[in-house]
Protein backbone atom coordinates (compact mmCIF):
# COMPACT_ATOMS: atom_id res chain seq x y z
CA UNK A 1 0.00 0.00 0.00
CA UNK A 2 1.32 3.41 -0.90
CA UNK A 3 1.89 5.63 2.10
CA UNK A 4 3.90 8.41 3.59
CA UNK A 5 5.60 9.09 6.90
CA UNK A 6 4.63 11.74 9.41
CA UNK A 7 6.70 12.48 12.51
CA UNK A 8 4.79 13.25 15.71
CA UNK A 9 5.84 15.77 18.29
CA UNK A 10 4.77 14.96 21.84
CA UNK A 11 1.35 16.18 22.85
CA UNK A 12 -1.55 15.33 25.12
CA UNK A 13 -3.50 12.17 24.40
CA UNK A 14 -6.87 12.65 22.83
CA UNK A 15 -9.49 13.33 25.48
CA UNK A 16 -12.84 11.64 25.17
CA UNK A 17 -16.00 12.72 26.94
CA UNK A 18 -16.06 11.23 30.43
CA UNK A 19 -18.91 9.03 31.53
CA UNK A 20 -19.77 6.99 34.58
CA UNK A 21 -18.65 3.38 34.79
CA UNK A 22 -20.14 0.40 36.57
CA UNK A 23 -19.15 -0.49 40.10
CA UNK A 24 -18.18 -4.00 40.91
CA UNK A 25 -18.26 -6.24 43.97
CA UNK A 26 -15.30 -8.34 44.97
CA UNK A 27 -14.47 -11.61 46.60
CA UNK A 28 -11.16 -13.39 47.01
CA UNK A 29 -9.98 -16.89 46.32
CA UNK A 30 -6.68 -18.50 47.14
CA UNK A 31 -4.69 -21.32 45.58
CA UNK A 32 -1.22 -22.75 45.90
CA UNK A 33 1.36 -22.77 43.14
CA UNK A 34 5.09 -23.38 43.41
CA UNK A 35 4.71 -23.42 47.17
CA UNK A 36 3.46 -19.84 47.27
CA UNK A 37 -0.14 -18.68 47.80
CA UNK A 38 -1.43 -16.91 44.70
CA UNK A 39 -3.87 -14.15 45.50
CA UNK A 40 -6.86 -14.20 43.15
CA UNK A 41 -9.67 -11.68 42.90
CA UNK A 42 -13.06 -12.40 41.44
CA UNK A 43 -15.15 -9.42 40.37
CA UNK A 44 -18.92 -9.52 39.98
CA UNK A 45 -20.80 -6.96 37.95
CA UNK A 46 -24.44 -6.21 37.33
CA UNK A 47 -25.86 -7.76 34.17
CA UNK A 48 -25.76 -5.52 31.12
CA UNK A 49 -27.97 -5.58 28.05
CA UNK A 50 -26.82 -7.83 25.27
CA UNK A 51 -24.24 -10.63 25.34
CA UNK A 52 -22.05 -10.88 28.43
CA UNK A 53 -18.58 -9.42 27.77
CA UNK A 54 -17.09 -10.34 31.13
CA UNK A 55 -14.14 -12.74 31.16
CA UNK A 56 -12.45 -14.60 33.99
CA UNK A 57 -8.70 -14.87 33.55
CA UNK A 58 -6.49 -16.61 36.12
CA UNK A 59 -9.10 -15.92 38.79
CA UNK A 60 -9.51 -12.24 37.82
CA UNK A 61 -12.88 -11.22 36.41
CA UNK A 62 -12.75 -8.39 33.88
CA UNK A 63 -15.95 -6.54 33.02
CA UNK A 64 -14.98 -6.82 29.35
CA UNK A 65 -11.93 -8.16 27.47
CA UNK A 66 -10.56 -4.73 26.53
CA UNK A 67 -7.39 -3.88 28.47
CA UNK A 68 -5.19 -0.80 28.24
CA UNK A 69 -1.81 -2.05 27.00
CA UNK A 70 1.37 -0.99 28.75
CA UNK A 71 2.59 2.32 27.32
CA UNK A 72 1.60 6.01 27.23
CA UNK A 73 -2.11 5.32 27.98
CA UNK A 74 -1.07 3.92 31.39
CA UNK A 75 1.76 6.27 32.20
CA UNK A 76 0.36 7.99 35.32
CA UNK A 77 -2.50 8.16 37.78
CA UNK A 78 -4.53 10.70 35.77
CA UNK A 79 -4.70 8.71 32.54
CA UNK A 80 -5.24 5.34 34.26
CA UNK A 81 -8.07 6.84 36.28
CA UNK A 82 -9.60 8.08 33.04
CA UNK A 83 -9.44 4.57 31.63
CA UNK A 84 -11.28 3.14 34.62
CA UNK A 85 -13.92 5.87 34.41
CA UNK A 86 -14.51 5.16 30.73
CA UNK A 87 -15.09 1.46 31.39
CA UNK A 88 -12.00 -0.42 30.26
CA UNK A 89 -11.89 -4.01 31.48
CA UNK A 90 -8.42 -3.51 32.91
CA UNK A 91 -5.34 -1.32 32.82
CA UNK A 92 -1.70 -2.35 32.49
CA UNK A 93 0.49 0.45 33.76
CA UNK A 94 3.52 1.58 31.80
CA UNK A 95 6.56 -0.61 32.51
CA UNK A 96 8.55 0.31 35.61
CA UNK A 97 11.99 -0.67 36.90
CA UNK A 98 13.68 0.04 40.22
CA UNK A 99 16.02 2.73 38.89
CA UNK A 100 14.24 5.21 36.64
CA UNK A 101 17.28 7.49 36.54
CA UNK A 102 18.66 5.30 33.74
CA UNK A 103 15.60 6.03 31.60
CA UNK A 104 15.91 9.17 29.46
CA UNK A 105 13.42 9.73 26.63
CA UNK A 106 13.96 11.87 23.55
CA UNK A 107 11.52 13.86 21.44
CA UNK A 108 10.20 13.40 18.86
CA UNK A 109 9.92 9.69 19.54
CA UNK A 110 7.00 8.63 17.35
CA UNK A 111 6.52 8.36 13.59
CA UNK A 112 3.36 7.48 11.66
CA UNK A 113 2.83 5.66 8.39
CA UNK A 114 -0.25 6.95 6.61
CA UNK A 115 -2.15 5.50 3.69
CA UNK A 116 -2.40 7.67 0.58
CA UNK A 117 -5.99 8.92 0.63
CA UNK A 118 -8.11 10.86 -1.81
CA UNK A 119 -7.26 14.58 -2.19
CA UNK A 120 -8.82 16.64 0.55
CA UNK A 121 -9.36 13.69 2.90
CA UNK A 122 -7.51 12.92 6.10
CA UNK A 123 -5.08 10.03 5.46
CA UNK A 124 -5.58 6.94 7.60
CA UNK A 125 -2.83 6.02 10.04
CA UNK A 126 -1.93 2.41 9.33
CA UNK A 127 1.44 2.10 11.08
CA UNK A 128 3.05 3.63 14.15
CA UNK A 129 6.65 3.48 15.27
CA UNK A 130 7.97 4.46 18.67
CA UNK A 131 11.42 4.67 20.21
CA UNK A 132 10.00 5.38 23.67
CA UNK A 133 11.55 3.79 26.74
CA UNK A 134 9.86 2.41 29.83
CA UNK A 135 8.58 4.80 32.50
CA UNK A 136 10.97 7.64 33.30
CA UNK A 137 9.03 8.57 36.43
CA UNK A 138 10.43 7.72 39.89
CA UNK A 139 9.63 4.17 40.95
CA UNK A 140 8.24 5.36 44.29
CA UNK A 141 5.91 7.78 42.48
CA UNK A 142 4.49 5.03 40.26
CA UNK A 143 4.01 2.81 43.32
CA UNK A 144 2.12 5.54 45.15
CA UNK A 145 -0.12 6.17 42.15
CA UNK A 146 -0.90 2.47 41.65
CA UNK A 147 -1.75 2.22 45.33
CA UNK A 148 -4.01 5.27 45.07
CA UNK A 149 -5.78 3.80 42.05
CA UNK A 150 -6.49 0.54 43.88
CA UNK A 151 -7.80 2.44 46.88
CA UNK A 152 -10.16 4.50 44.69
CA UNK A 153 -11.08 1.65 42.32
CA UNK A 154 -10.75 -1.48 44.48
CA UNK A 155 -12.86 -3.58 42.16
CA UNK A 156 -11.05 -2.81 38.90
CA UNK A 157 -8.21 -4.83 37.44
CA UNK A 158 -4.83 -3.07 37.62
CA UNK A 159 -1.81 -4.92 36.27
CA UNK A 160 1.78 -3.81 36.80
CA UNK A 161 4.26 -4.16 33.94
CA UNK A 162 7.77 -4.64 35.29
CA UNK A 163 11.25 -5.03 33.81
CA UNK A 164 14.63 -5.58 35.38
CA UNK A 165 18.17 -6.58 34.52
CA UNK A 166 19.61 -10.07 34.98
CA UNK A 167 19.71 -9.82 38.76
CA UNK A 168 17.68 -12.03 41.07
CA UNK A 169 17.76 -9.59 43.98
CA UNK A 170 16.40 -6.80 41.78
CA UNK A 171 13.54 -8.98 40.49
CA UNK A 172 12.60 -10.09 44.01
CA UNK A 173 12.68 -6.52 45.30
CA UNK A 174 10.52 -5.09 42.52
CA UNK A 175 7.97 -7.89 42.86
CA UNK A 176 7.69 -7.46 46.62
CA UNK A 177 7.37 -3.68 46.49
CA UNK A 178 4.88 -3.60 43.61
CA UNK A 179 2.70 -6.26 45.21
CA UNK A 180 2.49 -4.09 48.32
CA UNK A 181 0.81 -1.43 46.16
CA UNK A 182 -2.12 -3.80 45.76
CA UNK A 183 -2.01 -4.60 42.02
CA UNK A 184 -3.93 -7.62 40.76
CA UNK A 185 -1.30 -9.20 38.52
CA UNK A 186 2.08 -8.74 36.85
CA UNK A 187 2.93 -8.52 33.18
CA UNK A 188 6.66 -9.14 32.73
CA UNK A 189 8.17 -7.12 29.91
CA UNK A 190 10.40 -9.65 28.14
CA UNK A 191 9.81 -7.96 24.82
CA UNK A 192 10.61 -4.25 24.51
CA UNK A 193 12.62 -4.08 21.25
CA UNK A 194 14.50 -0.82 21.79
CA UNK A 195 16.38 1.17 24.41
CA UNK A 196 16.92 -1.64 26.92
CA UNK A 197 18.34 -4.69 25.07
CA UNK A 198 21.88 -3.30 25.45
CA UNK A 199 21.30 -3.68 29.20
CA UNK A 200 20.13 -7.28 28.62
CA UNK A 201 16.56 -6.24 29.42
CA UNK A 202 13.29 -6.60 27.55
CA UNK A 203 13.60 -8.31 24.16
CA UNK A 204 17.16 -9.47 24.82
CA UNK A 205 15.91 -11.50 27.78
CA UNK A 206 12.82 -12.77 25.99
CA UNK A 207 14.85 -14.09 23.06
CA UNK A 208 17.08 -16.28 25.24
CA UNK A 209 15.05 -19.21 26.55
CA UNK A 210 17.72 -20.34 29.01
CA UNK A 211 17.83 -16.90 30.65
CA UNK A 212 14.04 -16.61 30.40
CA UNK A 213 13.57 -19.91 32.23
CA UNK A 214 15.84 -18.84 35.05
CA UNK A 215 14.30 -15.38 35.46
CA UNK A 216 10.74 -16.74 35.31
CA UNK A 217 11.73 -19.17 38.04
CA UNK A 218 12.88 -16.28 40.25
CA UNK A 219 9.71 -14.31 39.54
CA UNK A 220 7.26 -17.13 40.15
CA UNK A 221 8.95 -18.26 43.33
CA UNK A 222 8.43 -14.77 44.72
CA UNK A 223 5.13 -13.52 43.28
CA UNK A 224 1.84 -14.32 45.00
CA UNK A 225 -0.40 -12.91 42.26
CA UNK A 226 -0.81 -14.07 38.62
CA UNK A 227 2.09 -13.50 36.25
CA UNK A 228 1.85 -12.93 32.48
CA UNK A 229 4.97 -13.03 30.31
CA UNK A 230 4.87 -10.56 27.41
CA UNK A 231 6.36 -12.08 24.27
CA UNK A 232 8.48 -10.48 21.55
CA UNK A 233 7.62 -11.18 17.90
CA UNK A 234 11.26 -10.53 16.98
CA UNK A 235 12.14 -14.22 17.12
CA UNK A 236 11.93 -17.16 14.72
CA UNK A 237 9.49 -19.30 16.74
CA UNK A 238 7.44 -17.42 19.34
CA UNK A 239 6.13 -20.66 20.85
CA UNK A 240 9.56 -21.45 22.30
CA UNK A 241 9.73 -18.56 24.82
CA UNK A 242 5.97 -18.84 25.45
CA UNK A 243 6.38 -22.52 26.33
CA UNK A 244 9.37 -21.73 28.53
CA UNK A 245 7.47 -19.05 30.46
CA UNK A 246 4.48 -21.30 31.06
CA UNK A 247 6.61 -24.25 32.12
CA UNK A 248 8.44 -21.94 34.52
CA UNK A 249 5.24 -21.09 36.36
CA UNK A 250 3.69 -18.11 34.56
CA UNK A 251 -0.10 -18.22 34.51
CA UNK A 252 -0.32 -16.57 31.11
CA UNK A 253 1.40 -15.00 28.15
CA UNK A 254 0.69 -11.78 26.28
CA UNK A 255 1.54 -11.39 22.59
CA UNK A 256 2.76 -9.50 20.75
CA UNK A 257 4.92 -6.55 21.67
CA UNK A 258 6.01 -4.25 18.87
CA UNK A 259 7.98 -5.35 15.80
CA UNK A 260 11.49 -4.03 15.28
CA UNK A 261 11.37 -1.50 12.45
CA UNK A 262 12.80 1.49 10.65
CA UNK A 263 9.84 3.67 9.71
CA UNK A 264 11.51 5.22 6.70
CA UNK A 265 13.89 7.79 5.28
CA UNK A 266 12.99 11.42 4.56
CA UNK A 267 13.93 11.78 0.89
CA UNK A 268 14.40 15.54 1.22
CA UNK A 269 16.81 15.46 4.15
CA UNK A 270 18.08 11.87 3.66
CA UNK A 271 17.63 11.36 7.42
CA UNK A 272 15.72 8.51 9.09
CA UNK A 273 12.46 9.03 10.98
CA UNK A 274 11.70 9.80 13.74
CA UNK A 275 14.60 12.22 13.46
CA UNK A 276 16.31 13.40 16.65
CA UNK A 277 19.04 15.96 15.98
CA UNK A 278 19.53 14.39 12.57
CA UNK A 279 19.75 10.79 13.82
CA UNK A 280 17.41 7.94 14.73
CA UNK A 281 17.40 4.36 16.00
CA UNK A 282 15.28 1.30 15.12
CA UNK A 283 12.04 1.20 17.10
CA UNK A 284 8.87 -0.76 17.71
CA UNK A 285 6.16 -0.93 15.02
CA UNK A 286 2.47 -1.09 15.98
CA UNK A 287 -1.02 -0.08 14.79
CA UNK A 288 -3.36 -1.88 12.41
CA UNK A 289 -0.64 -2.84 9.91
CA UNK A 290 0.83 -5.36 12.38
CA UNK A 291 -2.46 -7.13 13.15
CA UNK A 292 -2.02 -9.97 10.59
CA UNK A 293 1.40 -10.72 12.05
CA UNK A 294 0.05 -10.58 15.60
CA UNK A 295 -2.82 -12.91 14.71
CA UNK A 296 -0.38 -15.47 13.32
CA UNK A 297 1.76 -15.33 16.47
CA UNK A 298 -1.28 -15.62 18.75
CA UNK A 299 -2.57 -18.56 16.70
CA UNK A 300 0.76 -20.39 17.09
CA UNK A 301 0.87 -19.80 20.84
CA UNK A 302 -2.77 -20.83 21.28
CA UNK A 303 -2.24 -24.08 19.38
CA UNK A 304 0.81 -24.86 21.50
CA UNK A 305 -1.09 -24.12 24.71
CA UNK A 306 -4.05 -26.26 23.63
CA UNK A 307 -1.74 -29.20 22.91
CA UNK A 308 0.76 -28.91 25.75
CA UNK A 309 -1.24 -27.30 28.58
CA UNK A 310 -4.76 -28.75 28.19
CA UNK A 311 -7.25 -28.17 30.97
CA UNK A 312 -4.93 -25.80 32.81
CA UNK A 313 -5.83 -22.27 33.82
CA UNK A 314 -3.33 -20.70 31.46
CA UNK A 315 -4.27 -17.50 29.67
CA UNK A 316 -3.43 -15.66 26.48
CA UNK A 317 -3.75 -11.89 26.01
CA UNK A 318 -3.80 -10.79 22.37
CA UNK A 319 -2.07 -7.57 21.28
CA UNK A 320 -1.49 -5.95 17.93
CA UNK A 321 -3.49 -3.37 15.99
CA UNK A 322 -6.79 -3.72 17.86
CA UNK A 323 -8.99 -0.71 17.07
CA UNK A 324 -12.47 -2.24 16.86
CA UNK A 325 -14.73 -4.90 18.29
CA UNK A 326 -14.23 -6.92 15.11
CA UNK A 327 -10.47 -6.88 15.60
CA UNK A 328 -10.97 -8.12 19.16
CA UNK A 329 -13.25 -10.91 17.93
CA UNK A 330 -10.48 -12.17 15.64
CA UNK A 331 -8.01 -12.51 18.52
CA UNK A 332 -10.62 -14.19 20.73
CA UNK A 333 -11.53 -16.64 17.94
CA UNK A 334 -7.85 -17.63 17.94
CA UNK A 335 -7.83 -18.31 21.69
CA UNK A 336 -7.19 -14.99 23.45
CA UNK A 337 -9.16 -14.25 26.62
CA UNK A 338 -8.34 -10.53 26.64
CA UNK A 339 -7.15 -8.04 24.04
CA UNK A 340 -4.85 -5.13 24.74
CA UNK A 341 -5.03 -1.70 23.12
CA UNK A 342 -2.28 0.90 23.26
CA UNK A 343 -1.75 2.71 19.94
CA UNK A 344 -5.52 2.55 19.39
CA UNK A 345 -6.05 4.67 22.51
CA UNK A 346 -3.51 7.20 21.29
CA UNK A 347 -5.43 7.49 18.02
CA UNK A 348 -9.04 7.31 19.24
CA UNK A 349 -9.09 8.22 22.94
CA UNK A 350 -10.18 6.41 26.09
CA UNK A 351 -13.89 6.63 25.30
CA UNK A 352 -13.38 4.39 22.25
CA UNK A 353 -13.81 1.35 24.51
CA UNK A 354 -17.57 1.90 24.44
CA UNK A 355 -17.61 1.67 20.66
CA UNK A 356 -15.49 -1.48 20.71
CA UNK A 357 -17.77 -3.11 23.30
CA UNK A 358 -20.84 -2.31 21.19
CA UNK A 359 -19.17 -3.71 18.07
CA UNK A 360 -18.10 -6.89 19.85
CA UNK A 361 -21.62 -7.43 21.19
CA UNK A 362 -23.02 -6.91 17.67
CA UNK A 363 -20.70 -9.65 16.40
CA UNK A 364 -21.83 -11.94 19.21
CA UNK A 365 -25.51 -11.20 18.52
CA UNK A 366 -25.02 -12.01 14.85
CA UNK A 367 -23.72 -15.49 15.66
CA UNK A 368 -25.88 -16.17 18.71
CA UNK A 369 -23.00 -16.13 21.19
CA UNK A 370 -24.01 -15.35 24.77
CA UNK A 371 -20.54 -15.14 26.31
CA UNK A 372 -16.92 -14.74 25.27
CA UNK A 373 -16.24 -18.39 26.07
CA UNK A 374 -18.86 -19.41 23.52
CA UNK A 375 -16.49 -18.56 20.69
CA UNK A 376 -13.01 -18.29 22.22
CA UNK A 377 -10.67 -20.44 20.13
CA UNK A 378 -13.43 -21.45 17.71
CA UNK A 379 -11.31 -20.73 14.62
CA UNK A 380 -8.17 -22.58 15.75
CA UNK A 381 -9.33 -25.90 14.29
CA UNK A 382 -9.41 -24.49 10.77
CA UNK A 383 -5.63 -24.12 10.50
CA UNK A 384 -3.74 -27.00 8.96
CA UNK A 385 -0.69 -27.79 6.80
CA UNK A 386 -0.26 -26.87 3.15
CA UNK A 387 -0.09 -30.56 2.26
CA UNK A 388 -3.46 -31.10 3.91
CA UNK A 389 -4.92 -28.16 2.00
CA UNK A 390 -3.78 -29.75 -1.28
CA UNK A 391 -5.43 -33.04 -0.36
CA UNK A 392 -8.64 -31.36 0.76
CA UNK A 393 -8.84 -29.46 -2.52
CA UNK A 394 -8.28 -32.64 -4.56
CA UNK A 395 -11.15 -34.32 -2.73
CA UNK A 396 -13.40 -31.31 -3.21
CA UNK A 397 -12.66 -31.14 -6.93
CA UNK A 398 -13.34 -34.86 -7.25
CA UNK A 399 -16.74 -34.46 -5.60
CA UNK A 400 -17.63 -31.45 -7.77
CA UNK A 401 -16.69 -33.32 -10.94
CA UNK A 402 -18.83 -36.24 -9.90
CA UNK A 403 -21.75 -33.92 -9.24
CA UNK A 404 -21.38 -32.26 -12.67
CA UNK A 405 -21.00 -35.58 -14.54
CA UNK A 406 -24.43 -36.87 -13.69
CA UNK A 407 -25.12 -40.45 -14.86
CA UNK A 408 -22.05 -42.39 -15.91
CA UNK A 409 -23.79 -44.70 -18.45
CA UNK A 410 -27.14 -45.42 -20.10
CA UNK A 411 -27.79 -48.33 -17.77
CA UNK A 412 -28.17 -45.93 -14.84
CA UNK A 413 -31.38 -44.31 -16.14
CA UNK A 414 -34.52 -45.14 -14.16
CA UNK A 415 -38.11 -44.42 -14.98
CA UNK A 416 -38.85 -43.25 -11.45
CA UNK A 417 -36.21 -40.48 -11.33
CA UNK A 418 -35.96 -39.69 -15.03
CA UNK A 419 -36.54 -35.92 -14.80
CA UNK A 420 -34.11 -35.44 -11.90
CA UNK A 421 -31.51 -37.59 -13.65
CA UNK A 422 -31.84 -35.45 -16.75
CA UNK A 423 -31.22 -32.27 -14.68
CA UNK A 424 -27.88 -33.61 -13.41
CA UNK A 425 -26.51 -33.45 -16.95
CA UNK A 426 -27.83 -30.04 -18.02
CA UNK A 427 -25.16 -27.29 -18.23
CA UNK A 428 -27.44 -24.28 -17.85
Amino acid sequence: MAGFIDVLRLGALDQAVASSAELYGRSRQHDLRCGSPRRQRVMVRAAAEGPDLSVTVNGLKFANPFVIGSGPPGTNYTVMKRAFEEGWGGVIAKTVSLDSSKVVNVTPRYARLKASGAPGTKPEVIGWQNIELISDRPFETMLAEMKQLKEEFPDRILIASIMEEYNRDAWEEIIERVEEAGVDAFEINFSCPHGMPERKMGMAMGQDCSVLEEVCGWINAKATIPVWAKMTPNITDITQPARTALRSGCEGVAAINTIMSVMGINLDTLRPEPCVEGYSTPGGYSCKAVRPIALAKVMSIAQMMKTEFPGQDRSLSGIGGVESGSHAAEFILLGASTVQVCTGVMLHGYGHVKTMCTELQAFMDKHGFISIEDFRGASLGYFTTHADLVQRQKEAVKIKKKQRKGLSSDKDWTGEGFVAETETMVSN
